[in-house]
């Protein structure tokens, strides 16, 4: 079963990165074919976005088409050119005149610092990754890892990654969300050596396991960091609880990554409701209800994919990852 952001219909999700030599980044592109309500939070110090103000509630757009989310630090905004050009091509976008393709896509982006991380400060993600990622986008499960924008992401002095989760809802409505990991506090708990949220199948790491990965821990390099990710419902929100949605997974990031929200974090966190699935009751008092249940698993999803995230990741030469330090924890 996908367990995983595309679980949500109506989603595709697709990544590029490069990884050898002194390249250490990449670009993963969330595509909403038939459009999206969306909504954003961004609690971190040192966020780095772009056409976040057009998913407030009160303005014009009313549901989007595409969300890149990159490495690159406040360059890798330019992928989302990319991503436009993309959308351009396949006509999605806010229409502007009677053509097909007379559209102007809006393209909410988010960053990770990830300069230099292979060597080379000007290796980072431009247009040609966020059209790569756009075009390669698919309802496939959503790989986990070091992969997209997790490629040079690091958590707490372990590398971090790439990492998706989702739920079905009693109801059949899907909540789903997608994490990139790149964290100044640790997704991990040093005394017991597991993830702050629980991952099924893991088991507390031996002794020597637990003294490697607390000496990672504590030898953090001092740098800028970021966590951004997608929290999405099969469900029909409008923009003023989309907005909620990403508000409360950021709970999500609370729990499962400790400190978040630092001055060096740039943490956003974009929504999206497709309405593919249930619409919900209509009677206030139920509905809120509802959409509460809705909210808490979006929170849940979110710190579930944030641990998938550094569970998943594999080392590279300059950042052990969860998985090099702690093997004993894997049955």
């Amino acid at each position: 079963m996908n367990t995983t952001l595309t679980r949500v219909e109506g989603l595709l999700v697709g990544n590029y990165q490069r990884r050898s030599g002194s390249w250490l980044t990449g670009t993963t592109v969330v595509i909403a074919p038939t459009g999206a309500v969306a909504g954003v939070d961004v609690r971190g110090g040192g966020p780095g976005t772009r056409e976040t103000d057009a998913l407030r509630p009160e303005n014009l757009v009313p549901a989007i088409h595409a969300v890149c989310l990159t490495g690159g630090s406040a360059y890798g905004l330019s992928a989302a050119d990319g991503v436009m050009t993309w959308c351009a091509e396949a006509g999605l976008g806010f229409p502007v005149g009677p053509g097909a393709h007379e559209v102007v896509p809006v393209v909410p982006t988010a960053v990770i610092f990830d300069l230099g991380r292979a060597g080379r400060f000007d290796h980072r993600p431009d247009a040609e990754f966020g059209y790569r990622a756009a075009r390669a986008a698919s309802s496939a499960p959503v790989r986990s890892g070091t992969l997209g924008a997790g490629t040079g992401a690091r958590a707490g002095g372990l590398k971090g990654g790439l990492g998706s989760a989702g739920v079905e809802l009693p109801d059949g409505t899907v909540v789903a969300a997608l994490v990139v990991l790149n964290a100044a506090g640790s997704a991990v708990d040093g005394r017991s050596g597991l993830p702050y949220q629980p991952v099924p199948g893991l088991r507390r790491p031996d002794a020597a396991d637990r003294r490697r990965l607390r000496d990672a821990l504590t030898s953090v390099p001092r740098t800028f960091n970021t966590t951004i990710g997608v929290v999405a419902t099969s469900a029909a929100l409008d923009k003023a609880s989309s907005t909620k949605l990403a508000q409360v997974a950021h709970d999500g990031l609370a729990r499962a990554v400790r400190p978040s929200h630092l001055l060096v974090d740039g943490d956003t966190v974009f929504a999206l409701a497709t309405g593919s699935g249930p619409t919900g009751p209509s009677p206030h008092r139920e509905r809120t209800t509802w959409i509460n249940a809705l909210l808490t698993a979006g929170a849940d999803c979110f710190a579930m994919a944030c641990a998938d995230a550094v569970v998943s990741a594999r080392g590279t030469s300059s950042m052990a990852s969860y998985r090099d330090l702690c093997p004993s924890a894997f049955v």
